[in-house]
């Protein structure tokens, strides 16, 4: 696993051991990433990464320009994937590390402009989170099929890449 593209682009990334987490492939990052700097929404971003796993998905972030990363993630070999990442890469002063229950964290949140989510498969709490997340400007989520728009929310575009559906969340301006 690597930094696809921007100012670590070719850095390698460490993945966690064990099954407990699926890493967003580089393919899938690519052409997300891709997307995110089309419409001109990452540069100068404050982002949050919610399931974190290694991080690489908020990493990709802050190397295409987000000046900030808050990650969320309870499981310990991740997290242990995820500071090393980060020490690695020396981006501790443009990072937050929380180590909670996404839900439980989510309702601190507060001005943020993109949310990447990208829960275990099996979750199916969408509504719930993404009710939570008033502090949350647009969301970016990974599942095993399209997210549907919870109230509050409008879909702009979903698309799919092997097992995997990204779909892309703004919040309605009232």
């Amino acid at each position: 696993m690597r930094v696809i593209a921007g100012e670590f682009g070719g850095r390698t990334l460490v993945a966690p051991d064990g099954t407990t987490t699926r890493p967003t492939t580089d393919k899938v990052r690519q052409a997300v990433f891709n997307s995110l700097q089309s419409m001109g929404v990452l540069e100068g971003a404050v982002v949050a990464d919610l399931f974190a796993g290694s991080g690489a998905v908020g990493i990709e972030a802050i190397s295409r320009g987000a000046d900030h990363c808050t990650f969320v993630e309870r499981d310990r070999n991740a997290l242990a994937a995820l500071r090393a990442n980060i020490a690695t890469l020396g981006l501790a002063e443009r990072t937050t590390v929380h180590t909670t229950d996404v839900m439980a964290w989510v309702p601190a949140m507060r001005n943020v402009d993109i949310v990447f989510l990208d829960p275990p498969y099996d979750f199916d709490g969408w509504d719930a989170l993404l009710g939570l997340l008033t502090g949350a400007g647009m969301v970016v989520a990974e599942a095993d099929g399209p997210v549907e728009a919870a109230p509050g929310w409008t879909q702009l575009r979903t698309r799919r890449y092997g097992r995997t559906w990204v779909t892309l969340l703004e919040r309605d301006d009232g």
